[in-house]
């Protein structure tokens, strides 16, 4: 169920705690742990997401992107799921966390065998509202993700350590060992207005 719009502000505080971590660590293992909790807090709840980011289109999943850091040191998207949606098996080139914040998502990992087939990387993980899976070069970087209800839109917010929408990546073809370059992009112009904190302050008027 979609919630209502409350406010940004947890967002608003996500990108500024962001911003300072990436300003003080820059090692991946540390950004994903401090992240982490970070991630985890802000999909705790479900009445920050601004409705444009959350919807959904009847061919291909979304991506919206939420804020860039005007270094491109991380980026924060909304990635939105209709019914029997999934992404090809990509990469990202750069740590990323995801964090589910409504519906389900299900994740498979690949891997190379010694013979350079890509296989599958252990179970399908199932992911529920608050959970927080880790990829990267390190971890494992190359996965497929689908959403895992039938009959709902599921959306989850992703954290990367760069503007992902311009990161050179690559999909892979499994049974033809292709693998192809792309660059995803986003799917809106539009990105919010995390600073229009008027109301906040006109409160504070009387």
């Amino acid at each position: 169920m979609t919630s209502t719009f409350n406010s940004i502000k947890p967002l608003r505080n996500f990108i500024t705690s962001m911003t300072k971590l990436v300003g003080e660590v820059s090692d991946e293992q540390s950004l994903i742990s401090l992240t982490t909790p970070l991630l985890k807090a802000l999909v705790a709840k479900d009445d920050w997401l601004p409705e444009f980011c959350s919807i959904p289109n009847t061919d291909f999943y979304q991506q919206y992107l939420l804020h860039a850091d005007p270094l491109e040191r991380f980026s924060v998207v909304s990635f939105v799921w209709g019914p029997g949606q999934k992404t090809p098996i990509h990469d990202h080139c750069t740590w990323g966390l995801i964090g589910m914040l409504r519906g389900s998502e299900k994740a498979q990992k690949y891997q190379y065998d010694l013979n350079g087939a890509l296989i599958a990387d252990g179970m399908e993980a199932t992911l529920k509202p608050g959970d927080v899976e880790a990829v990267s070069p390190t971890l494992g970087d190359i996965h497929i993700v689908s959403n895992a209800l039938p009959d709902q839109t599921s959306i989850s917010i992703h954290v990367y350590g760069a503007n992902i929408g311009a990161v050179k990546r690559h999909v892979y073809e499994p049974d033809t060992g292709l693998v192809k370059n792309f660059v995803s992009g986003y799917s809106s112009p539009l990105v919010p207005n995390l600073w229009d904190r008027s109301s906040e302050m006109r409160s504070e008027l009387i």
